[in-house]
Parts: C-alpha cells; sequence; structure tokens
C-alpha cells in the first residue's frame, strides 16, 4: 500500500487549483456576480442553487446543502476516494503525488502495474480480432447475443492457446517479474514462467476511473475452473472491485439502483439488453466494501442470485453484510432466479421489461430477514415464535440507529406476537438521512454555541481570524471545541491567505474534519457584511464566560485565603462582569 499523502503537498496543490475550472470541466457555470452558478449536480433541480466561489475556492448547494472544495467535489462527483482525487487534481496540474515513507507503509510507485496490466489489455483485444483461434471465442460471444459494440465497450479480449504468448509479447519490455507481480504469468514447480490466461475469452476489470486492474477469463474448452481471476496484486483486491462499475457509471451517472449479479457475462448480456445498471462480484461473497462503494453511487441496491441452494446461501450471507449499512434511506432486495437460470441466460429468454419486472417485485431486505427466520422455527407455537422472536433480535440489532431500525422492531412485535418494549432497546431519537435544506441549516447556526458559531463563521470568511482589537480572553475559556478554534485561528494567522476550501482540508484525515465538515455547510442567517460584528460578538460573549469560570474558580476557594494578585483579581473581575456581563 502507498504511503501517505503528505499534507503540505496537498495545501500546495489547492493553491494551485483554481475549483472554478474543476467544476466547470464537469458541470457548465454561469457567471451570478462575483462567483458562479449551476443546476446542481447532486440533486434534481430547475433553478441553480449551486455556487462556486472563487474567492474561497468552494462549492455549496442551497439546495442539497452539498459542500467542499475541489477534492471533495472530485469525491463526490466522480465517485473516487480520497487519495484517488487528490491524484486526478495533481494529474490535472502535471505534478506527481508525492507519498510519505514509513516502516510500516512504503511508498510504492504503482505505475508500472498499471503500464504493464494496460498493455496486456491491448494484447488480449488484439488477438480477439486477429488470433487464428479467436474464432471459436467470437462465435462464442455472438451465441451469447453479444455485439461487437457492447464487446467492444467491455473491452472483452481473447488469450489464446500457448504457454507463453504473452510473456513473449510483454517480457521483453517489463521483465517477467513485474508480469508476475501484475498477475499476468505464473512459475510452475520447475521454475519456468507460463502465461496465467491461456485459451480464454477475456473479460479485463477496471476500477472506478477506467484503468485496467486485472482480469477475469471464461474457458472455452474443457479446462477448469471455468472462470478464472487474476490473484490478488498491489492493485486488484477482489473484495473491493466491482466488475462492470467503470461502464455503468460512464452510461448512468446517477443511477437510481445497483444491481448486483455474480458473473461477468450476467453485466454484459444484461448491457447488451439495455439494463446498464448491473455490477458483478469477482468470485467472492458480497463484502462490505463492495456495498460502500455501491452506496456511494445510490441508496438503492438489489442483489440477483441464482434459485439453488448456492444462491440462497450467497443471499443470506449479502444480507448479513448489509445490515450494519443500511442507514440515511438505504434500501436493499433480494431476487432469487427460477433454478437453472442465471441473468445471462434469463434476460435473453424473457427480455429485458420481464426481467426489469422482477427486479423491481424483488423482497425488500426486511422482509427476506424475517420470513427466512419465520421458515426456520414453528410459528404456530408460542416456544417457535419466542425462537423466532429472539433470532430476529440479533440482526435486527445489527442496524445502524433510525426510522428503519425503529420499524424493523415493529414488525418484529406483529408477527412475534410480543410487545416491543420488551424486544427493542431503548432507541436514540431518529435522525434524518437528507442533507440539510436551508432552513434546516440556519438553525443549526441559530442554536448553536458561541464557539459553533465562531467555527462556522471562520469556516466562511477566515480572514475574520486577522481583525484587530479581538477580545482576548476567548482563548482561556473552558467550552467543547474551543481548543478546535484556537487551532483554527493559529492555523489562518500561519497563512493569512489561506481560503476555506485549503483550511477546510487542512484536516481532512482528522476526527475534527467531520466537524469542520458539517459546520462548513451551515449557513448564518446574516449578510457578509455582518460577519465581522457576528464573529466579535461571538468572542465577546466566551470572553464573558471566561471571566465567570475564572471568578467562580476563586470564589470557591473556600477555607483558603487567596493572595492579594487574587483579591485584586477577583474585584477585577467583578467590575469587568458588572460593566460588560
Amino acid at each position: 500500500m502507498a504511503g501517505k499523502i503528505p499534507r503540505e503537498f496537498i495545501d500546495q496543490l489547492l493553491q494551485r487549483t483554481d475549483i472554478v475550472d474543476v467544476v466547470n470541466s464537469r458541470v457548465p457555470l454561469k457567471r451570478a456576480g462575483k462567483d458562479y452558478q449551476a443546476c446542481c449536480p447532486f440533486h434534481d433541480e430547475k433553478t441553480p442553487s449551486f455556487t462556486v466561489s472563487r474567492d474561497k475556492q468552494f462549492y455549496h448547494c442551497f439546495g442539497c446543502g452539498a459542500h467542499g472544495s475541489a477534492v471533495s467535489f472530485f469525491m463526490e462527483y466522480e465517485r473516487l476516494s480520497f487519495p484517488e482525487a487528490v491524484e486526478e487534481l495533481a494529474r490535472l496540474q502535471g505534478i506527481e503525488v508525492p507519498r510519505e515513507l514509513s516502516d510500516q507503509s512504503p511508498a510504492r510507485d504503482l505505475r508500472p502495474l498499471f503500464d504493464v496490466l494496460t498493455q496486456a489489455d491491448a494484447f488480449f483485444r488484439l488477438q480477439l480480432r486477429r488470433h487464428p483461434s479467436a474464432s471459436k471465442a467470437v462465435e462464442y460471444l455472438k451465441g451469447r447475443g453479444l455485439s461487437g459494440e457492447i464487446a467492444a465497450e467491455y473491452g472483452i479480449g481473447y488469450a489464446p492457446p500457448g504457454w507463453d504468448n504473452l510473456l513473449r509479447e510483454l517480457g521483453p519490455r517489463f521483465g517477467a517479474p513485474l508480469l508476475t507481480q501484475a498477475g499476468l504469468i505464473t512459475e510452475a514447480e520447475a521454475g519456468k514462467s507460463y502465461d496465467r490466461f491461456r485459451d480464454r475469452i477475456i473479460f479485463p476489470i477496471r476500477d472506478a476511473r477506467g484503468r485496467v486492474v486485472a482480469f477475469g477469463g471464461r474457458v472455452l474448452g474443457d479446462d477448469k475452473p471455468k472462470y478464472l481471476n487474476s490473484p490478488e496484486t498491489p492493485v486488484f483486491h477482489k473484495g473491493r472491485q466491482l466488475y462492470g462499475l467503470y461502464e455503468m457509471i460512464k452510461t448512468l451517472r446517477r443511477p437510481e439502483q445497483l444491481l448486483v449479479v455474480e458473473g461477468y457475462m450476467d453485466v454484459v448480456a444484461l448491457a447488451q439488453q439495455g439494463i446498464r445498471y448491473a455490477v458483478a462480484t469477482l468470485g467472492t461473497a458480497t463484502t462490505a466494501e463492495h456495498l460502500e462503494q455501491v452506496f456511494r453511487l445510490t441508496a438503492e441496491v438489489a442483489f440477483c442470485f441464482d434459485g439453488d441452494r448456492a444462491g440462497r446461501e450467497a443471499g443470506w450471507k449479502a444480507l448479513k453484510v448489509a445490515l450494519p449499512l443500511m442507514s440515511q434511506g438505504r434500501g436493499a432486495r433480494f431476487l432469487f432466479l427460477p433454478e437453472g437460470e442465471d441473468p445471462d441466460s434469463l434476460v435473453r429468454k424473457e427480455g429485458a421489461d420481464a426481467f426489469e419486472r422482477r427486479v423491481r417485485e424483488a423482497e425488500p431486505l426486511s422482509d427476506y430477514l424475517l420470513k427466512q427466520l419465520a421458515a426456520e422455527a414453528d410459528m404456530g407455537s408460542l416456544d417457535g415464535r419466542a425462537r423466532f422472536a429472539e433470532a430476529a433480535r440479533g440482526y435486527i440489532e445489527q442496524l445502524p440507529d433510525g426510522l428503519f431500525k425503529q420499524m424493523m422492531w415493529r414488525r418484529l412485535a406483529e408477527r412475534s406476537g410480543a410487545p416491543i418494549e420488551d424486544l427493542a432497546p431503548a432507541t436514540a431519537p431518529v435522525r434524518s438521512f437528507r442533507r440539510p435544506l436551508l432552513k434546516e441549516s440556519t438553525r443549526q447556526y441559530k442554536g448553536a454555541t458561541p464557539v459553533r458559531q465562531a467555527i462556522t463563521l471562520l469556516l466562511k470568511e477566515p480572514r475574520l481570524a486577522l481583525l484587530e482589537d479581538l477580545p482576548p480572553g476567548w482563548r482561556e475559556v473552558e467550552a467543547p471545541g474551543i481548543a478546535l478554534l484556537r487551532e483554527l485561528a493559529a492555523v489562518i494567522a500561519q497563512e493569512p491567505s489561506i481560503d476555506t476550501g485549503r483550511l477546510l482540508e487542512h484536516w481532512r484525515g482528522e476526527e475534527a474534519f467531520r466537524h469542520l465538515a458539517t459546520l462548513s455547510g451551515v449557513q448564518p442567517e446574516i449578510p457578509v457584511e455582518g460577519y465581522e460584528a457576528e464573529f466579535r460578538d461571538c468572542l465577546k460573549r466566551l470572553q464573558r464566560e471566561s471571566w465567570r469560570q475564572e471568578f467562580t474558580r476563586l470564589t470557591a476557594r473556600v477555607g483558603h485565603e487567596l493572595s492579594l494578585t487574587e483579591q485584586e483579581r477577583v474585584k477585577t473581575l467583578t467590575k469587568l462582569m458588572a460593566e460588560k456581563g
């Protein structure tokens, strides 16, 4: 794994980046005064409420609350991780991303691996068009109903028969060790290297950025295994990767749902029929990392499995993985196909409309969970219902707190006949999963403490920390968040020209970032011209509270005489609080 990206580099990168150019390359902007506007790319709207500020290097949507720096925009719009977003910004600037070295996480340049995988991809594609043995692969693909256009879009290729075709093609340029590291060749017991993929149809596996990270191969003869994946490499981890994700993103920027299937051909066959929202796991059970990727793209996922025993077992495993992730309005459904059918065969047999009807009618997670558990209990007896309720409790408790969990407790009470108070532990109040709308965001500011209000104002206008004659005593107050407010002011003092985007990114990766990111989206219900007076008032309130705390500490020392200095301080505090308190 590559080392950590230095914070100093991120700050320098953001100084060289203009967020207006970044956003405008994806979402056409129009000038609106000194800022820029567009219809928000993160929710549907007809009137523009999405604003980008060149001065602050920050974007904000007054409709859905989306906000952040250029890094945040790439993360949300392009569905990239933080390191990937930084790498993309660096690529646009034509600079390399450095990595910090450590004993636990040595830096590694992954470019050679991506280079050799790209060349291997080109080799396999060429063989499908030109190799004499490729005709059987072409006939197989045609027999499965695939057009040349779909095969080209998914980059389907062919690994010809023979032990070392790829090795002879790429070995002189890249060397056997790199080919081995990329999972393209392997070694026999005698120490001789040979191609991993031979006489197979090849499916390139791409990451969310479109880079080839691995391959999957389907055998054309009777060799085993029928499907073969690349091994784990520094750029490929089966538990994280989803086949077809990149192609789906290119076609559907905001999919209403994702359909998770089990094979390459299922994804490609569904795409051939116009169903473009399918992705596949790669010879492994669905993982939490898979689902986190899915839920970054959409709030709704449908799992599709074969109807046999193995498919049912895979479905139950997927349910157990999904339970802790069912928060913020997310939904999951389960579709089990007739025995002997898979998505590829069924969609060709009954057509896209009928198949999509099956997807729409798939069982919701709530129904699937309770139905499966009820099937294992004698629901006609008191003992059976008690065992059912006890089993279901263990699963429902894994759900995140919220409305869905509370509704599941009620469903369980109805099915088991047990009082809900005997089943459900005390739960926290239900929180809204929606981004804060403007009115809600304004209330967040109005009801906040002076510390939170001051932090919010600094995130909006960092220059406020540089004002002269600010109340000096606010730093000594004891209050939640005061350390973060002091640190914010210190960072701004060290770099007076810092903008909102860079200020926020200064805390990326730390616990405080989550709080700052939230506050950066809060909107004070005052004009920008009033920020300075509001900020001074916040610090004055903190200063007065600091006086009160100091006065309480001094006067609470019962049985201890105060020194002359302390007595004078008490008099001073009394006077200050009387005059300004």
